[in-house]
Formats: C-alpha cells, structure tokens, sequence
C-alpha cells in the first residue's frame, strides 16, 4: 500500500464496574491536512476490554479510504491481540487453547470487526502508559469517562 494517507488514531475505553456501564473513544488525526476528529459513546452494560476494542474499531471504521494508521493506546490487551494472538486465533478458527482444551476467543465479535477493519489499513501500533500526562490519551480517557456517566 504505496503513499497512503497517514493518521495517528488515538484510543481509550473506560468502565465503571467490570462488567458495568462503558465508554469509549478516540481521537484521529489526518497528519497532512492536520484535520482532527473525536467521537465518543458507550453501553450500559460492558466490560473494559470490550470498550478498548470499541475505541479502535470506531476510529477505524470512522477512516473513509485505506491508509496508513499509527494506532496509540494505553490497552495491553488491543495491543498484545492485534500483534501476537489473533493471528494463531484466526488459525486456530478463533479458539484459543486453555488447560488443554480449546476455548472460545473471548469479544470474538469484535476481534473479528477490529480484523475486518485492520486488514484495510497498514497498521502500526504504539504502546503508551495510561494516566501519564500523554495528551491525546488523556483526553480519551476524559472523552470515554464522560461517556460512562449518561449510564449513571
């Protein structure tokens, strides 16, 4: 994928109880135009994994045109999936081994959407530490924290 557009997706999700009412959000940034655009939302019942994996596949879905995508998130969980285990998920026909036995991927919904979308994109993901000062990260969490509290 010659010359794609870049973006930098920025993500968050929060949960107040776990399961309990979620939010997610995202911020993404058009790195030649500079053109920036937040969304938020969220579910009255949830769990934390689930609204990280809603902030990614929205920011995502949100892109019209393939492009290259830097994917920064303070979620091990998004990070360690989309990088090492939904590929042998994906071999293994989303089942992972547990105790000996294979197992139902856990949100496998969303792992699916999130490799759905994934596959239109070059994407690159970045590591960042939740609650450091990190400002786009910090506004996620803001933005998916705000969203939590319609639920509450």
């Amino acid at each position: 994928m010659p010359d794609l557009p870049l973006v930098e997706l920025y993500t968050d999700g929060a949960c107040s109880g776990n399961p309990g009412p979620g939010g997610w959000a995202f911020i993404l940034r058009h790195l030649t135009s500079g053109k920036e655009l937040e969304r938020s939302g969220g579910e009255r019942e949830t769990t934390n994994n689930r609204m990280e994996l809603a902030a990614v596949i929205e920011g995502l879905a949100a892109l019209k045109t393939p492009c290259a995508v830097e994917l920064f998130t303070d979620s091990v969980y998004v990070g360690k999936g989309l990088s090492e285990w939904m590929p042998k998920w994906k071999a293994n026909g989303w089942r992972r081994k547990e105790k000996g036995s294979w197992k139902p991927v856990a949100n496998e919904d969303l792992w699916r959407r999130l490799d759905e979308l994934s596959s239109q994109h070059q994407l690159k993901y970045t590591r960042v530490a939740g609650h450091s000062g990190h400002p786009e990260n910090e506004r996620c969490d803001e933005l998916a924290v705000e969203a939590v509290r319609q639920f509450r």
